[in-house]
């Protein structure tokens, strides 16, 4: 009877313990394709009497589900034996895979190159904090309270403690002033670091930026020593016969002031978005120590003289690789990274 065939079926289904997937893949031929087992009794079904459908459809059915459910366990009990087997199958005799160096930042690059060009002039390398007072970051540099050059200068302002203002400082020109106070010249140094300002971030402009400062304090320093210093500076850094220009310009620290450009390095003096179209870039300030910076920081301006200048290094990095947009320093983007020099950090 088909009662009795379900019930064979169904306590077989039950003891069925597989120990490989080829048993489970013989339980399904047995059982569940369109030969097996339970196609073979919903044949056997459709010639019953009508009163025993009624009672053993849902027993057929139950046990057709009971075939299903049973093969089901079955598989995926295997699958995820066979997927742990994969995972440890490797091969432990085969090499293995390096570790990727990393590569230094572009900015470091730079900043690095410009240091060892300076050292070789004999100077050293001199550093400062970021949050700096109102006399470091301004007034010791004759910015006086209401000296229309602090307009010139967009600062983050801290707070102000004892009547002082405190700000991210707008320049490394704080750390000059900090050096000249704690000793008696000569002073040979520079002195980078990064530097903020509240300006609009574009291709050309960032909020934060890194700077190298330099000063020379001594006796008999004089201008013809600042221009061909930073001469040798350019030519060292981006290849003999780069063309250097000097132009008249301020600053509230140093008198006279200039501006130095030199011939761009991406349109070769043609014209390009960097450089205006003019054919040159102005890549940094200088001019003479202020008199009255010398006296603030207590030397003797009639004994001593000296030079200073300053550079932002992402516009010195920017005509060295000819980088067109800053951004990209400030993204973390490794695409971009690694397509500079690759060293063990």
């Amino acid at each position: 009877m088909l009662q009795d065939k379900i019930t064979q079926y169904s306590q077989e289904i039950n003891e069925f313990t597989p120990t490989s997937a080829a048993d489970v893949e013989q339980f399904r031929l047995r059982f569940l394709v369109s030969k097996g087992i339970v196609k073979s009794l919903f044949d056997e079904f459709k010639s019953v009497s009508p009163e025993e459908k009624r009672t053993l459809g849902k027993v057929l059915n139950d046990f057709k589900q009971l075939a299903e459910l049973k093969f089901s366990e079955a598989q995926e009990q295997f699958a995820a034996s066979a997927a742990k087997a994969e995972r440890t199958a490797d091969d432990l005799t085969l090499p293995g895979v390096g570790f990727q160096l990393g590569s230094r930042h572009p900015l470091s690059l730079v900043r690095k190159e410009i240091v060892e060009i300076f050292k070789k002039l004999g100077f050293i390398v001199a550093e400062g904090p970021e949050i700096e007072d109102d006399w470091h970051n301004f007034s010791a540099l004759n910015f006086p309270p209401e000296h229309p050059a602090r307009d010139m200068q967009d600062t983050f302002f801290v707070e102000k403690k004892d009547g002082n203002d405190i700000a991210l400082r707008t320049h490394t020109s704080s750390v000059q002033v900090r050096l000249m106070e704690m000793g008696k010249p000569p002073f040979r140094a520079i002195m980078p670091g990064r530097v903020y300002r509240n300006e609009a971030i574009s291709a050309r402009a960032h909020c934060f930026f890194h700077q190298v400062e330099g000063l020379y304090v001594d006796e008999g320093v004089s201008f013809a020593d600042l221009k061909q210093t930073l001469y040798h500076f350019v030519q060292e850094l981006y290849g003999e016969g780069t063309k250097v220009r000097f132009r008249p310009s301020y600053f509230p620290f140093t008198e006279p002031s200039a501006e130095m450009d030199i011939s761009c390095t991406i349109c070769k003096g043609e014209g390009c978005q960097l450089c205006k179209y003019s054919g040159w870039v102005e890549i940094l300030g200088c001019g003479m120590v202020d008199p009255n910076v010398l006296e603030n920081c207590g030397i003797d301006s009639k004994k001593y003289t000296g030079f200073a200048f300053g550079m932002g290094i992402e516009r010195i990095t920017n005509l060295k690789y000819e980088i067109r947009d800053l951004r990209l320093f400030s993204e973390n983007d490794v695409r971009f990274l690694s397509q500079f020099e690759t060293e063990i950090i």
